[in-house]
């Protein structure tokens, strides 16, 4: 009962896609950043400089691994962990009846394991991140927003956008983060969430945008 009687205050999720990895056509889960990917980090980690974050989290592929590290350098002090949470899982078993050419192509590849693992873990991240935060994780009641950062990829970030705005579970599919793009979404303890930033690539010169993305999705 003391659990579900604890206030909570207001979280800032920050969703982070990983820099461009290397030999991007291969989808290599070893493959590290490109040059290109390593300056997106770099940049997206000066974007956040001065920011308070409780922690930085980064899902197990190499590529989400060395874009969080980067990005921490600009946040000294702050905890980086590696989570399962934050991986790259398909995160709903959609129907791929009545989608698109393209879609229903890709879902129907993805494996038996694919499809029960995937939602599993999705729904965990939902648990752990989609929501406001203890108050005793923030400090004493009225301290600032609990920031945290999750460096991911494309699925993940999608299906929390999808969540927040509780639209359609299918409506996952088609929402393509660019390689360092930033989504802010703000839990409060009470009302919606609040879509802060989606896909904001406001740190990155001209030549750094757009990676990631379907060549038609560039505008």
């Amino acid at each position: 009962r003391r659990g579900a009687m604890q206030a909570m205050i207001t979280r800032l999720l920050y969703l982070a896609r990983h820099g461009e990895q290397e030999n991007a056509a291969t989808e290599s889960p070893e493959a590290g950043l490109s040059e290109r990917g390593r300056r997106q980090a770099r940049l997206l980690g000066e974007r956040l400089r001065g920011r308070s974050f409780a922690a930085v989290h980064h899902g197990p592929l190499r590529r989400a691994e060395e874009t969080a590290e980067l990005v921490a350098a600009s946040l000294p002090g702050v905890p980086v962990y590696a989570t399962e949470l934050a991986g790259d899982h398909i995160p709903h078993d959609t129907e791929p009846a009545g989608l698109p050419p393209a879609y229903a192509e890709f879902l129907a590849r993805a494996t038996t394991a694919e499809r029960v693992d995937g939602p599993r873990v999705t729904a965990a991240a939902v648990r752990r991140f989609a929501g406001p935060a203890a108050e005793e994780a923030g400090g004493a009641e009225g301290a600032e927003p609990v920031r945290e950062l999750v460096v991911t990829h494309s699925f993940l970030i999608a299906w929390l956008i999808r969540h927040a705005l509780d639209a359609p579970e299918r409506r996952w599919l088609g929402l393509n983060s660019q390689n360092a793009g930033l989504t802010v979404i703000r839990y409060g303890p009470a009302g919606p969430p609040n879509l802060i930033a989606v896909n904001d690539v406001a740190h990155l010169p001209p030549d750094l945008r757009g990676t990631g993305l379907p060549p038609d999705y560039l505008v």
